[in-house]
């Protein structure tokens, strides 16, 4: 069972490890699966249980075909919609509040320094975590909190799908101070449902965008040191 503390751990070097994992397994990262582990088990920030899960999926990354471990993770990132890693995909959908939430995350990289290249998108959890790397460990622990409910959503839906990915998602939430309980998740919709067109007047039908009247979804912005709220242990 991970041990929860009160007081954050540093983890600078497990987040960087973690947002490795969630990236496409090349063969330049699987070259480097041995550096990985090393890292993971040198800081400890996370308990023995869950370094024996993450080492149980360097392993299944370093031992299988390396077309299928490329292949398997495509299907299951790239092709459904509870499973992606983009998190403003689970809040926003496809609806126009999505553009500004990206904008007011650039710029919270860009306030601390950093740029994203060019093929890389603000809300992708891999690069979320590498920013989260870069933080003193509070606030760190802050930011993984406010991004906690999604990141339990995509672990739930990867529980479902009984996938070891399930393990780093979990490692994040252990980071967070949160435990890694699943939640109720909906199933992704068919293709032909997901390309039918809404109907006129109806109010916004994506994913993450409720319709008029209705709760709206939280847009995940920059605050100040002072202002910002981890989550609870």
């Amino acid at each position: 069972m991970p041990i929860f503390s009160s007081r954050p751990v540093p983890a600078v070097h497990t987040l960087r490890v973690l947002a490795h994992l969630l990236r496409y397994p090349d063969a330049e990262l699987r070259a480097h699966l041995g550096e990985l582990s090393e890292a993971l088990h040198a800081e400890r920030a996370l308990g023995a249980s869950r370094l024996a899960e993450l080492d149980a999926l360097l392993l299944r990354l370093g031992s299988l075909d390396p077309l299928r471990v490329e292949s398997d993770y495509v299907e299951l990132f790239d092709r459904g919609h509870s499973t992606s890693l983009h998190l403003f995909e689970h809040v926003h959908g496809d609806s126009r509040d999505r553009g500004p939430a990206m904008i007011d995350l650039i710029q919270t990289y860009e306030q601390a320094g950093l740029l994203l290249g060019d093929d890389e998108l603000p809300d992708h959890l891999p690069v979320l975590l590498e920013f989260a790397s870069t933080q003193p460990t509070p606030q760190a622990r802050e930011f993984l909190g406010e991004i906690a409910h999604i990141v339990r959503v995509i672990f739930s839906a990867l529980l479902k799908r009984h996938s070891p990915y399930a393990s780093v998602l979990a490692a994040v939430l252990d980071l967070a101070g949160e435990k890694a309980e699943p939640v109720p998740v909906a199933a992704d919709p068919e293709l032909d449902e997901s390309w039918a067109e809404p109907e006129a007047f109806d109010g916004c039908s994506s994913a993450g965008q409720a319709k008029p009247g209705a709760a709206q979804p939280i847009r995940i912005v920059k605050t100040s040191p002072s202002t910002v709220q981890g989550a609870s242990a």
